[in-house]
């Protein structure tokens, strides 16, 4: 029963202690995934983590009303602003398990808020196929005369399309057919599409990830996406960058990531407990 539960409510991904992904994190209890796919609906939030403490180790799992996700980058951090608030002290450090896969997470609290960050695992990158870009990008409202080369499909966990398009005016302007869209993406097995600017020299980007596939039209922040990105464009020379997310949503988020070829991706942001819920 999900009735009365505690749960508590994390934005994650803010920028500059602003705005930030809301999402439902709350301590492993024995529900069935069903009443897990309700949580992140009841609580009014995109996704939702379960959290399972076994001494230093952490277990992870991610749902959305669609379904259980293999992985969710702002819920990770979300999973550790949790972690961190709980723990106490300066600093939060941890090795978390999602999916059958291990990897380092940790955080720093600065203030009321903490700075969390995690290295997703290894990035899979490829050239899509013409069959891909040509049923994806026309559902996006991407056209030839505003894409800019550089499309991929990336995975960490599952795949997805990162698209570049020509500035932030391009971006900001793009209204998908969601229903073409999610057509598309199930077609080609994509949890969606993250769509993003070229990095200023500074490395600062804009993008918007849409992932109806999983039932989230538009997500605030997505880092596990951000990491991706981070990783195809270490290639390039680009070792860090800063994503701005959420705006067309009215809730600004900044995704961070480095990554160097050779090395493991970091990718993180900004967190903030900001209440504790009992779903009704």
């Amino acid at each position: 029963m999900i009735s009365r539960l505690p749960v508590t409510i994390v934005r994650a991904c803010l920028r500059e202690g602003r705005g930030g992904s809301p999402t439902a994190v709350l301590d492993e209890t024995p529900l069935n995934d069903d009443e897990r796919r309700r949580v992140p609906v009841l609580a009014g939030t995109s996704h939702a983590v379960f959290v399972a403490v076994r001494g230093s180790d952490v277990s992870l799992r991610f749902f959305t009303a669609e379904g259980e996700l293999p992985a969710c980058g702002h819920g990770t951090v979300a999973a550790l602003a949790f972690l961190a608030e709980r723990a106490g002290g300066t600093e939060y450090r941890g090795t978390l398990r999602a999916a059958g896969r291990s990897f380092a997470g940790w955080a720093v609290r600065e203030g009321v808020r903490v700075r969390a960050a995690f290295e997703p695992g290894p990035v899979e990158l490829r050239e899509p196929t013409a069959a891909e870009c040509g049923l994806v990008l026309p559902a996006l409202g991407v056209t030839r005369d505003t894409l800019v080369p550089g499309v991929r499909v990336a995975s960490v966990g599952r795949a997805r399309l990162l698209v570049p398009v020509a500035s932030r005016s391009v971006l900001a302007a793009l209204a998908p057919d969601f229903g073409q869209l999610r057509s598309a993406c199930d077609r080609f097995g994509l949890l969606g599409c993250y769509v993003h600017s070229v990095p200023t020299r500074s490395g600062r980007i804009a993008a918007r990830m849409f992932a109806q596939s999983i039932g989230v039209p538009e997500d605030i922040a997505n880092a596990n996406s951000t990491a991706c990105l981070a990783a195809d464009l270490a290639g390039r020379g680009v070792t860090g960058i800063a994503v701005d997310m959420g705006d067309s949503l009215g809730s600004p988020a900044t995704v961070t990531a480095t990554a160097r070829p050779g090395s493991a991706v970091q990718v993180g942001g900004s967190a903030e407990v900001v209440d504790v819920v009992r779903l009704s």
